[in-house]
């Protein structure tokens, strides 16, 4: 397996493993207030959210910043919290993209939020890299693997909504509050459970 695939993997399954569902929760709690015929939408805010992390991620593995990890542990749970919190108060799709200069403020916060999430990654690939001397392309296959991987929830979670809206009949909003509600709680309790908290 090339050196660039083994990278590419790595960003996907680090998505996709539910030992770090945090990211998971993020691109859910983006999507609550879509289906799948929004998935363009969707998939904007997924690449705004990737673009962000790409450029902390890059700065970070190559140690060209600083950070707090404990804060860092701390801000992730939260920027899933304020965006679950969002959805609650999102009464209707349009109206909310209308009211919000046609969405594009959410772009700007999913961009920002990636920032905060990229840190957290960086943590992750820093110890895959080790003694690694040219990281520009294991950092370029990773953060594809990124964005494959938040793809993959993506269109699940969408399609999951869509069915159960479509298809099963639950109301739209019922459906949003519900699941903005449950992210709601999980990213409290992960919040609580940082010791950041606590300090």
């Amino acid at each position: 397996m090339s050196e660039f695939r083994l990278y590419l993997d790595l960003g996907v399954f680090h998505i996709l493993d539910f030992a770090g569902y945090d990211h998971m929760l993020f691109v859910m709690a983006i999507a609550a207030i879509y289906l799948l015929n929004d998935w363009r939408k969707v998939l904007v805010l997924v690449t705004a959210f990737t673009i962000g992390h790409s450029i902390t991620l890059a700065l970070a593995t190559l140690e060209l910043i600083k950070y707090d990890l404990e804060l860092i542990e701390f801000l992730i749970p939260l920027t899933i919290f304020i965006t679950a919190l969002a959805n609650l108060f999102t009464r209707d799709r349009r109206r909310f993209e209308a009211t919000q200069r046609k969405g594009y403020i959410n772009y700007f916060f999913a961009g920002f939020f990636g920032t905060i999430h990229g840190l957290g990654f960086s943590s992750y690939l820093k110890v895959l890299l080790g003694a690694e001397q040219n990281i520009i392309k294991p950092l370029f296959a990773f953060n594809i693997g990124l964005e494959i991987g938040q793809m993959v929830i993506m269109i699940l979670f969408l399609t999951l909504s869509t069915v159960f809206v479509d298809f099963f009949g639950v109301d739209r909003r019922d459906w949003k509050m519900i699941i903005s509600s449950i992210i709601l709680g999980i990213s409290a309790t992960l919040i609580l459970g940082t010791d950041y908290m606590f300090k």
